[in-house]
């Protein structure tokens, strides 16, 4: 149970230095000037905390006098507690955690002690008592409460939120909690977080939730020329910045360098960081690298390496199918606008070779991506040449190459929700989960979704009848060796579909259309099931 706190405090005027956060004494200074924060924390713990005169609790502090003060104040309280820091000798770190674990001491305050490594099973309340914006630092603290102990049935952490300078990133510490961009962070905050996994609770008091909502929106650089203004700064302390470089540098995300007609290699150019020469379709290629940030398995992110830090162009004709269909799912992808309808695949790798620049972000984004894989993904023994890898995501143009459709560089047009594939004996299902907004007309808002881990509710066409030539190959599709590929979204505006796999046929409702439960061979994680059923 997260409980967001808005404790009064105003850090804005507490100095800031870039790399490092706010300064340490300033801070601390701050904290035990007055016993009047002391006061509500100890107020909100008696108000939240599940029993105050059992809990076992940590308390992050910012300084050795800041953890001094809370301990003393806590013990002034009623609730017994000490104060240890990385200096204290190993005997007295000891005994403050046994005497947590018996009893005899509530809360044990620490100053970057017990972040890591150190394993106290029996603490069920956390006192975030410092402003954190690492990720990393923010997981480990929580981590200390998440330890299994019987008798424990949950922790509760409270989270004291100040009023923070511009500078300070709530989106980092939310975003490694629940993932998503920094807008379905806004999106959770606003809605009360409705997407949590059963068991959890998070709330934001009103003016905790006004704070990290106006950090959301005004601590990064969201226009154009403030990102431009934040490149040269970055640019002047490391000449050959690279993408991922500003990216941590800056605190902006992917999404906010690629927003939909520019990209890095605009940026580069406008503060003044070197480029390449520009090719001949330099500004459509530029803007489709931007529709690349799906790209999420390991075996398409080191093709597209090795393909664009090569010398020279591959053969097409000489590499092996699995391999050539990878390359015809970057070509096509990237090329979409200025492929023409006859270009080879060979024709589609020499075009975008005579893009330098494009080639270079390329291989720097592909770079950042590597780092943001998240799922554990899987092949098709069944189909050996189809690139494609379960619960890793793909947009339309992607999958028709990855299944060889067409003979060209350029894919044929796929605007259905299914296809058959006939020389690869499948049919191919992209469906779209939420139909609350986007083109679907009430006819067509067919109900998709996930029953369980390995159920999937799926809807037909309107216009298929059971005993149809299409209805016979969905009921028979096993016994004729035929393939049923699943492929989903949360919402109509999302490019890339997840690759839920191969699934089997288990039983239909009715017809025009027909209701099919399909059972898949791979199971979904608990991630992308929670997101599915709470997006239906």
């Amino acid at each position: 149970m997260y409980y967001g706190i808005h404790d009064g405090l105003d850090l804005t005027e507490i100095p800031w230095r870039r790399g490092q956060g706010y300064d340490v004494n300033a801070l601390s200074n701050l904290y035990t000037s007055t016993d009047a924060w002391a006061r509500t924390v100890v107020q909100e713990v008696t108000r939240l905390a599940d029993s105050p005169s059992t809990m076992r609790a940590l308390g992050f502090c910012v300084s050795i006098e800041h953890a001094q003060f809370m301990a003393a104040h806590f013990t002034r309280n009623g609730l017994p507690s000490v104060a240890i820091w990385g200096d204290s000798p190993m005997a007295d770190r000891q005994a403050a955690l046994r005497d947590l674990a018996a009893g005899r001491v509530r809360v044990v305050f620490s100053v970057d002690l017990f972040n890591e490594g150190v394993d106290v099973p029996t603490v069920d309340t956390l006192l975030m008592l410092r402003p954190t914006e690492s990720p990393t630092l923010f997981l480990q603290q929580l981590g200390r409460g998440l330890r299994r102990y019987k008798g424990k049935s949950f922790c509760t952490v409270l989270d004291f939120v100040g009023t923070h300078r511009r500078e300070f990133r709530f989106d980092r510490r939310y975003r490694a909690l629940l993932g998503g961009t920094r807008r379905d962070i806004e999106r959770s905050v606003q809605q009360g977080f409705p997407f949590l996994p059963a068991g959890c609770y998070m709330h934001l008091d009103a003016k905790a939730s006004e704070v990290v909502l106006r950090s959301l929106r005004d601590t990064i650089p969201s226009r154009w020329p403030a990102r431009v203004e934040e490149l040269r700064v970055v640019h002047a302390a490391y000449p050959d910045v690279t993408l991922s470089r500003f990216l941590e540098d800056s605190g902006l995300d992917l999404p906010d360098v690629y927003d939909g007609s520019r990209g890095w290699s605009d940026l580069c150019q406008a503060a003044g960081a070197p480029v390449a020469p520009a090719g001949p379709h330099e500004a459509p290629l530029r803007k489709a690298i931007g529709r690349r940030l799906h790209v999420d398995d390991d075996e398409r992110i080191a093709i597209y390496r090795e393909l664009l830090s090569s010398a020279a162009a591959p053969d097409v004709s000489t590499v092996p199918e699995r391999r050539r269909r990878l390359l015809r799912m970057l070509v096509a992808s990237l090329g979409d606008q200025v492929l023409t309808k006859d270009q080879s695949l060979q024709g589609g790798v020499d075009l975008l070779r005579a893009h330098p620049q494009v080639r270079a972000e390329l291989t720097q984004l592909l770079v950042e991506l590597d780092e943001r894989v998240d799922h554990l993904h899987g092949p098709l023994p069944m189909h050996p040449d189809v690139p494609l890898q379960v619960h890793a995501r793909y947009t339309r143009i992607e999958i028709m190459a990855a299944f060889g459709v067409g003979m060209q560089a350029k894919t044929p047009d796929w605007r259905e929700g299914a296809r058959e594939v006939k020389d690869e004996r499948a049919d191919l299902l992209a469906f779209t989960l939420d139909k609350s907004s986007g083109s679907f007309s009430p006819t067509t808002r067919y109900r998709d979704y996930a029953v369980s881990p390995r159920l999937i509710h799926w809807e037909s066409q309107s216009t298929t009848r059971a005993d149809s030539e299409t209805g016979l190959r969905y009921r028979s599709h096993e016994k004729n060796g035929h393939s049923i590929m699943l492929f989903t979204r949360l919402r109509a505006d999302d490019r890339a579909f997840w690759f839920l796999g191969p699934a089997t046929y288990r039983n239909h409702v009715g017809e025009k259309p027909m209701a099919i439960t399909w059972e898949l061979h791979t199971p979904l994680p608990g991630d992308l099931y929670q997101s599915f059923a709470a997006a239906v």
